[in-house]
């Protein structure tokens, strides 16, 4: 294996990746783009809850229930409908999240001790997010009932009860951003990685120069490392910038080792470039490879674990996930960026993304090789 082959052919694939306009922006400004939307997109934060109130009581205890609304920076009173068709109407109209009614007999029913009744009409279009939003409202209403039980009944009543101290590790603020930019940052990786490598041997094919290439004393092995080496190069490039983005824009922490992310990045590679050499060799043109990409990148991204818990699939395509080796990558990044911890407690995601990395790797060269004797 003569590595000044390799240095020589290494050097024309970076010349002419860079000669096509095209590929300037999608090499470097594409991945940044696709930080900045996604890290400010993908949010699961609750900040604001808009919200109709219909108070058909009007006594002073339904306006306790408005003023613990309002005096809440999460809530938003941006309707009082009079009637249950505008309410309902609102809800339709997607102008509102949640909707609270209060009937007539509110305050005669606190009044006489018994207990009062209020609709919540939640949007449920989203039930995460639905979810979210009724457990806010129902804290707010925990709240006001202690205050309204206090005023009825202001006798001191002392007795034991448990005091919980909450300490959130690792993301004390609970923002979303700090769990799903790192994630980004691993999706960008293997969506240039495998895009590029499976179209790099296509456009030798479809230009006719693969027949001058075989012709040539390059082997097979050095036509592989030569056309892989530049897009490990670029992969890794960008890593480091998005990585950079994330810490310094998102203020993402990174309380981990920068050079094991590096090492999981190379193992991740493994299986990327892996993927994209099978993919050049059953395809016939650039259009059928992109296509192969994409179909091929939808199951990595739906189970890696990054939007959905794993554990909440069922039982057969949780163990289809062990074949995704971006579900270890997702492991490893967020354990470095928020955790930090090293090789010690990530061992077991590194040894199973080399298995995967060397088996798709070995066997798209193997295949690789067959096709170009």
């Amino acid at each position: 294996m003569s590595w000044l082959r390799i240095r020589e052919l290494v050097r024309k694939e970076f010349i002419q990746l860079f000669r096509d306009k095209r590929n300037r922006p999608l090499l470097i400004i594409t991945p940044i783009i696709q930080l900045l939307i996604f890290g400010y997109v993908v949010n699961y934060d609750i900040r604001n809850i808009r919200l109709a109130l219909m108070d058909q009581s009007q006594t002073v205890e339904s306006r306790q229930v408005t003023d613990s609304f309002s005096g809440n920076r999460i809530f938003q009173i941006r309707y009082r409908p009079e009637n249950d068709a505008s309410l309902e109407k609102l809800l339709l109209q997607g102008k509102i999240d949640l909707a609270v009614k209060i009937p007539p007999d509110f305050s005669s029913e606190i009044r006489k001790g018994r207990t009062a009744r209020i609709q919540i009409l939640a949007d449920g279009t989203m039930s995460n997010m639905a979810s979210i939003r009724i457990a806010y409202t129902m804290l707010v209403l925990d709240r006001l009932n202690r205050q309204l039980i206090r005023e009825l009944h202001p006798l001191r009543m002392d007795y034991g009860r448990i005091d919980a101290r909450v300490r959130t590790w690792y993301n004390p603020n609970l923002d979303s951003q700090n769990f799903y930019v790192p994630g980004i940052v691993a999706f960008v990786v293997m969506l240039i990685s495998l895009l590029f490598t499976s179209m790099a041997i296509i456009k030798e094919k479809e230009a006719g120069t693969i027949e001058q290439l075989m012709v040539t004393p390059i082997s097979p092995v050095e036509l592989i490392l030569g056309k892989t080496i530049p897009y490990i190069v670029i992969s890794l490039s960008q890593m480091v910038i998005v990585t950079a983005i994330a810490v310094f824009w998102f203020e993402i922490p990174l309380a981990g080792s920068i050079l094991l992310l590096l090492l999981a990045a190379c193992l991740f590679l493994l299986s990327t470039l892996g993927i994209g050499l099978f993919i050049s060799t059953i395809s016939g043109t650039q259009q059928q490879a992109m296509m192969t990409t994409f179909f091929v990148i939808l199951p990595f991204f739906m189970l890696s674990g990054f939007v959905f818990p794993i554990d909440n699939m069922p039982e057969a395509v949780q163990w289809l996930t062990l074949l995704n080796p971006l579900r270890y990558f997702l492991v490893i990044i967020r354990g470095i960026f928020l955790k930090g911890v090293g090789m010690e407690i990530l061992w077991p995601q590194f040894a199973a993304m080399a298995v995967l990395g060397l088996a798709v790797f070995v066997g798209a060269v193997a295949r690789f090789r067959k096709r170009l004797d």
